[in-house]
């Protein structure tokens, strides 16, 4: 869909639909009192006869509104002006796109950018709306035989913004929305595919093709035999349980100064998780190929990073396989050994994405990163914690955990940090091994996280737990494309900053 930002009065529009808002108890916003006026009160009339309250979920669709250039005008309820946050400025977006797209407007001037919300200026409401816009519209129709297309889908959108001065910067944030929204639809689509296609092989022809649209992205793919035989014996254990084979697929982005030490994203790809031979319960078992959500998530943000076109050094690292049981899976209580030299006692088979995850940790070192986010559905015990809306955040390094918060904030893709003391580590201690691959019940998110540390010495890390926010399941069911946002205003902030030292 297209998007752009206009400056003008909503009566001055010649458009299919005009959209403002009206808050809570049936207040008019600024741009709805102005087209009330024009109307000689044709809008408050209506108001004032019930038709709409103002709460969050409503619209009303109005037609032949007096001295206005319009087709319609749409009302979208807006709840109370002085609760308006974040969340439920997307949610007031999303309703207006959805009407919009449900009543054959396939053009509209939204006036919604002028709603209140605590502490958020033009150039962030705009990019937002262009980010809500796109995520309801979104659709994974790919495997369908017989698609139901819409007969008049909303084609394009105006977002107001106040004057003229604030166009270079409302367009800016158009462009930083389309592309947040580009790579998460494509971390959407990756981890919708079920595992019979989005297999490790599959996840690194998507990896080339991306690079080969953008000649800022290099692409390189090693295979299970180059890592075996480089020393990945964690990663192996894993995936030797499988007939498709494992890769690591190294994305680059070199939008900085070649002495620019690189920011550097690991994803964990595990493309399906039956557990192994630690074999998981039936029930849901389909969900478990969004196991690779945080690979799909990594080549989302490195497909955001290089549509802005961003002045910054990223690598985005996917370490995948598939954990299958089979004669040739590991067993509980095997012992192997990582890249980094540790032993690893792995005692529960299905403990398999922190066991990829270390040896891609151990390899990245020689980027000579600034600093180090791994992203993973690493644990069901995060769910318990936070629920299926915040993230979970564990780092070595304060200042990296900041910005990660904020970027969240920004981003309205939240995280929440947790801690990592020693007394956590003892928990993986073995009698056999330099360390077990679980540490039991308690603190499981932690501990796996802990686990992590022991090969992150050499850098600043952070690790994403997004096993509660990377799908939604029920009758929503699907991959959401977090942490994409989250990763991306990462970045955005680190160039902010650049620019202003």
């Amino acid at each position: 869909m297209e998007f752009n930002v206009k400056s003008g009065s909503p009566e001055k529009q010649r458009t299919a639909c005009v959209v403002v808002g009206v808050y809570e108890p049936r207040r008019m916003s600024p741009m709805a009192e102005h087209l009330d006026r024009i109307s000689g009160g044709f809008i408050s009339n209506i108001i004032r006869r019930g038709d709409l309250e103002g709460k969050v979920g409503q619209t009303l669709l109005l037609h032949n509104i007096p001295n206005t250039l319009c087709d319609r005008v749409l009302l979208v309820g807006c709840g109370r002006e002085r609760e308006l946050d974040d969340k439920q400025y997307r949610s007031i977006i999303a309703n207006s796109i959805h009407m919009l797209n449900d009543t054959g407007s396939m053009e509209a001037v939204s006036y919604l950018t002028e709603l209140s919300v605590r502490g958020r200026e033009i150039p962030w409401k705009v990019r937002h709306a262009v980010e809500a816009a796109n995520e309801c519209l979104y659709r994974f129709d790919q495997l369908k035989s017989k698609k139901d297309p819409l007969r008049r889908p909303l084609r394009k959108l105006t977002l107001d913004v106040k004057s003229r001065r604030d166009l270079p910067d409302g367009e800016q944030a158009v462009l930083e929305g389309l592309a947040i929204a580009s790579g998460q639809a494509f971390c959407k689509d990756l981890g919708n595919l079920p595992g019979n296609i989005c297999n490790p092989t599959y996840l690194a022809q998507q990896a080339e093709e991306l690079a080969a649209h953008h000649d800022s992205l290099h692409c390189e793919v090693f295979d299970e035999s180059e890592l075996d035989e480089m020393g990945m014996g964690a990663f192996m254990s894993v995936s030797r349980g499988s007939d498709q084979p494992g890769k690591m697929i190294i994305l680059k982005y070199n939008g900085g100064e070649e002495s620019q030490k690189p920011v550097v994203f690991v994803g964990k790809g595990i493309t399906f998780d039956t557990g192994g031979i630690s074999l998981k319960p039936g029930e849901a078992m389909d969900e478990m190929k969004f196991d690779m959500c945080g690979a799909a998530s990594v080549m989302g943000t490195m497909k955001t990073l290089a549509e802005l076109e961003v002045p910054y050094n990223v690598i985005g690292v996917v370490i995948s396989a598939e954990n299958m049981p089979s004669a040739h899976a590991t067993r509980p209580g095997d012992v192997v050994t990582s890249l980094s030299g540790q032993t690893i006692e792995i005692l529960n088979t299905d403990a398999e994405g922190r066991l990829v995850l270390c040896d891609a940790l151990t390899y990245v070192e020689r980027f000579d990163p600034d600093v180090v986010i791994d992203i993973a559905t690493l644990t069901g015990a995060c769910i318990i914690a936070l629920g299926h809306h915040i993230s979970g955040l564990i780092s070595n390094h304060n200042p990296l955990a900041h910005d990660l918060l904020n970027a969240g904030e920004e981003s309205v893709d939240r995280s929440w940090r947790l801690p990592m003391a020693d007394e956590y580590q003892k928990q993986l201690d073995s009698n056999f091994a330099d360390i077990a691959n679980i540490g039991g019940r308690p603190a499981g998110t932690i501990t796996a996280g802990c686990f992590l540390s022991r090969f992150t010495k050499k850098y600043h890390w952070a690790h994403l737990d997004i096993a509660g926010v990377a799908w939604k399941s029920g009758k929503d069911k699907g991959a959401t494309g977090r942490p994409v946002p989250l990763l991306s205003q990462y970045v955005l902030d680190r160039i902010k900053h650049q620019e202003s030292d």
